[in-house]
């Protein structure tokens, strides 16, 4: 029988007689295909890299949120007339060495530490807390004129920010440091009660809202100052220096309505230093105490009680008790009766007044 078949077709034979034709890529086929390779490649670290930016961008956006974000503000954008400084006599605190060597700090170290504003009512940056630092930067500026110190890094608060915590944070730095006075921190409590936007008239009540974190004693301390500085307002030329426990007993004497408060002023009125201010009260509570003392030693006491070895003896008008670890009765009752009549008689040796 003939191989070949209707149409004519030899048989082609084992594969081997025949080997497949090899078709190797040519140079556009290599490049279309090393650039679908790059492609793939590009297309997922831009993906991953999109998903990197996207985290990244939330987690800014929280940083901002919670105040976490630092920014460099020109000085000149930061105003400090909007809330009331926690410190008296800013200028002496501005002219002080402690200033100078923060500004030496800041000129051999730079700016360590931020300061916080937030926005004001008319759009302009306020200061909240870091007036120490945002003055000797100033200075530093304006002796200077260098650029290193025309910025200053700050943290933004953002959203509404309700004014008493406003209050709260402006003290609460200086407080931790110990760095504020009785008088200041009274005088921010009458500041803030005054102030409309905090809606809280009472600055007795305010000093547990501003110094919550201090202990109770302390804070007692500050209401003592509220009212002395309340009641004796500018006839105290340098309150920040008078000391914790006399202004405490001027504002006790003052409160319970004991001393010569108009000679208090009049003496106040002529004081020409620190130490004047306060000899003229120590004077004060000197007079107001001294009738109370008199008052106290001429009235008859109810009772007194005093120790005798194990005996406590309680003495009353009409009435001697002792008390003892001793079972009295079993002391025999002549011994009873003899130590009776020696007391006794003792006490009739007393002159009769």
């Amino acid at each position: 029988m003939s191989s070949k078949n209707k149409f004519g077709f030899t048989d082609l034979g084992p594969a081997a007689d025949n080997p497949r034709r090899e078709r190797s890529v040519g140079p556009m086929g290599a490049a279309v295909r090393d650039t679908a390779v790059n492609l793939k490649e590009t297309t997922e670290a831009k993906v991953v890299q999109r998903r990197q930016n996207a985290e990244d961008a939330k987690a800014f956006r929280e940083a901002q949120a919670e105040g976490r974000v630092l920014t460099a503000l020109p000085l000149s954008q930061i105003a400090t007339d909007e809330l009331p400084r926690d410190r008296m006599d800013l200028d002496a605190v501005a002219g002080s060495d402690e200033m100078e060597e923060l500004k030496a700090s800041i000129r051999e170290r730079g700016q360590k530490e931020p300061i916080e504003v937030y926005v004001g009512a008319d759009g302009q940056y306020q200061l909240k807390k870091g007036w120490r630092r945002l003055t000797a930067l100033s200075q530093l500026f304006a002796e200077t004129g260098s650029d290193d110190f025309a910025r200053v890094v700050a943290r933004i608060e953002t959203g509404q920010g309700d004014r008493l915590d406003r209050y709260i944070d402006m003290v609460e730095e200086n407080v931790v440091r110990e760095d504020l006075s009785f008088a200041e921190m009274a005088q921010v409590a009458i500041t803030a009660a005054s102030d409309e936007g905090v809606g809280h008239g009472d600055a007795d009540a305010l000093v547990g809202r501003l110094y919550a974190s201090l202990h109770k004693m302390k804070r007692s301390y500050i209401r003592s100052f509220v009212y002395l500085l309340t009641e004796l307002g500018s006839d105290l030329r340098w309150p920040k220096d008078i000391s914790r426990n006399l202004g405490v007993d001027v504002a006790r004497l003052l409160k319970s309505g004991q001393g010569d408060v108009d000679k208090l002023r009049r003496d106040l009125a002529t004081v020409t230093g620190r130490e004047d201010q306060a000899r003229a009260l120590a004077a004060f509570v000197k007079s107001a105490a001294a009738p109370t003392a008199r008052r106290a030693a001429d009235a008859p006491r109810e009772k007194f009680e005093f120790h005798h070895g194990d005996l406590k003896v309680t003495a009353r008008r009409g009435e001697c008790r002792i008390v003892s670890p001793m079972d009295f009765t079993k002391v025999p009752r002549p011994v009873l009766d003899r130590a009776i009549r020696a007391f006794e008689a003792e006490l009739g040796r007393m002159k009769p007044e």
